[in-house]
């Protein structure tokens, strides 16, 4: 029985911590033999009213923000783009790299900035923490008062026989949001409170995970109107990002509905056999808890404190949407949300002061294990910031395209995004790097730029499935569920999507 035992521990997958550690050691080596490099940038100075262009060698120098100046660094951008502030950060120049002497650093030099940067990626993250935590906080008071136990309980009898709805509404909901605002990070929210939803509904947390997490992926990939990527590439490409909108929707709405189709199977299949479910056995303890609950806790009531503390608790989330979506909010003012719905419950969830305190810091600490999992995969991107490697990995593949087959070019391009994506998890500062530098080539090779953004698009919304740099490893952690059951789960909808984008490019070079 014991070797039984040590044989599988022996087996065991990664944590989620490990494998980003792993990912942050291979990088890490990666800029050893990576040569540092830069682009020059060009950046609108608001208070000034001009531009800032910083060489490679990070010497800066001001100019007019005018057109002409734009024309002269070959940057194919309105200049009222940089005076609205539609385009915020800075672009990089156009056959401006240089390779810079950057001294690579020694053993001790290595292994103090593989500390260090991850050190830095849970304080530059800190934003993203303090919203997980509170959200944490929140959540353990809603489950002290037991309000989600009876509530889930009169839920499930309204969608008894109409469980596959959830799916549908959950998932349809989220790649609205994903598609139209960038719905990502926020929808780490709904994890604790659609678990039990879903268990009860004869789901497993594999299905939740999918909902989520599938949900917010397809609809950021296949992005029609979303601010964060395709509106700012579309900007930083010199194009108007509605011209290719009907496309685009097209894209989306075929996505959405193979990735609903793909978990509505698997989540049906665990229906009728739970032991068909990827993480069977996994949770035996913690499930119970909502699959065999005994008569006395079904028959409890719903109390009004109980139905208030729910209320509340949705129309944060109410507010949370409206405000990243109408007013830009990020995690600091949706932490304040949260925070002020914290107090909110201090009053109407009929906790004692130290039962609620207790319960809040419980729940936080339910999270923070989420928490670490962001600042580390930040880690990440400090090294390739501060290695200088992401201009030359940029440069390389803006070298190997030109004069492609506009066919092979749009794949190609496809798969360069991929990679870019993997490494720099920022849709904007993906866009605003590299768009400068490759929609140029789409000219060269007599495609619209259109398709660029496009294969910039899905190639970065695609990797997103399963890169350990972004999403993927905290949504799992919110569910408890490893990467490896999370790969042999999606390794199929994996092979459906990326046809799909190879399909969606092609159609592309006729539409344009």
């Amino acid at each position: 029985m014991s070797n039984t035992v040590q044989k599988k521990k022996k087996h065991q997958f990664p944590t989620a911590y490990t494998v980003i550690i792993i990912v942050l050691l291979l990088v890490q080596i990666l800029t050893f033999f990576i040569p540092s490099g830069n682009y020059a940038t060009l950046e609108y100075d608001q208070p000034n009213k001009e531009f800032v262009i910083t060489k490679p060698n990070g010497s800066k120098h001001k100019e007019a923000a005018t057109q002409k100046t734009l024309d002269k660094y070959k940057v194919k951008i309105d200049v009222k783009k940089f005076t609205n502030g539609t385009i915020y950060k800075p672009v990089a120049i156009p056959d401006s790299y240089e390779k810079i002497d950057q001294k690579k650093p020694g053993l001790g030099g290595a292994i103090y900035q593989f500390l260090s940067s991850q050190v830095n990626g849970i304080a530059q993250s800190i934003d993203i923490i303090a919203f997980v935590l509170i959200l944490g906080g929140c959540i353990g008071v809603v489950h002290a008062n037991g309000a989600i136990d009876a509530g889930m309980q009169a839920l499930s009898k309204k969608i008894k026989g109409k469980q596959v709805l959830l799916i549908v509404l959950v998932m349809g909901l989220i790649t609205i949001g994903g598609t139209t605002f960038g719905l990502a990070e926020e929808t780490m929210a709904f994890y604790p409170i659609l678990i039990p939803v879903f268990l009860l509904a004869g789901f497993d947390r594999m299905t939740v995970v999918a909902t989520i997490f599938l949900g917010t992926s397809i609809g950021t990939m296949a992005s029609t109107i979303n601010p964060f990527s395709t509106v700012i590439a579309s900007n930083t490409a010199g194009v108007n990002f509605t011209e290719a909108l009907p496309l685009r929707i097209c894209m989306w709405a075929t996505c959405v509905i193979v990735g609903m189709i793909y978990v509505i199977a698997y989540a049906k299949k665990v229906q009728k056999n739970p032991k068909a479910s990827y993480v069977y056995n996994d949770f035996v303890k913690e499930d119970q808890e909502y699959l065999n609950q005994d008569q006395t806790t079904q028959e409890q009531e719903f109390t009004w404190r109980q139905k208030l503390t729910l209320l509340v608790f949705a129309i944060t989330f109410i507010v949370m949407i409206w405000g990243v979506q109408q007013k830009g909010w990020y995690f600091t003012e949706i932490a304040v949300v949260f925070l002020a719905t914290g107090y909110i419950f201090a009053f109407i969830s009929g906790l004692s002061e130290h039962k609620f305190v207790e319960s809040f810091v419980n729940g936080a600490g339910d999270l923070l294990g989420v928490a670490l999992t962001i600042g580390l995969a930040r880690a990440v991107s400090i090294v390739m910031e501060e290695s200088h490697t992401s201009d030359t990995i940029m440069n390389f593949f803006s070298q190997q395209v030109s004069g492609m087959p506009p066919l092979v070019f749009i794949w190609f391009m496809f798969l360069v995004y991929i990679v870019l994506g993997f490494f720099i998890q920022s849709s904007s500062g993906l866009a605003v790097l590299s768009m400068p530098i490759m929609a140029p080539l789409a000219n060269v090779v007599g495609i619209d730029r259109a398709s660029i953004i496009d294969a910039y698009n899905w190639g970065q919304g695609f990797i997103s499935l399963v890169a350990p740099t972004g999403l993927i490893l905290m949504s799992l952690m919110m569910v408890n569920i490893g990467f490896n059951k999370w790969f042999k789960f999606c390794w199929k909808l994996l092979v459906i999507e990326f046809g799909i984008c190879l399909a969606f490019l092609a159609i592309g070079l006729v539409v344009y």
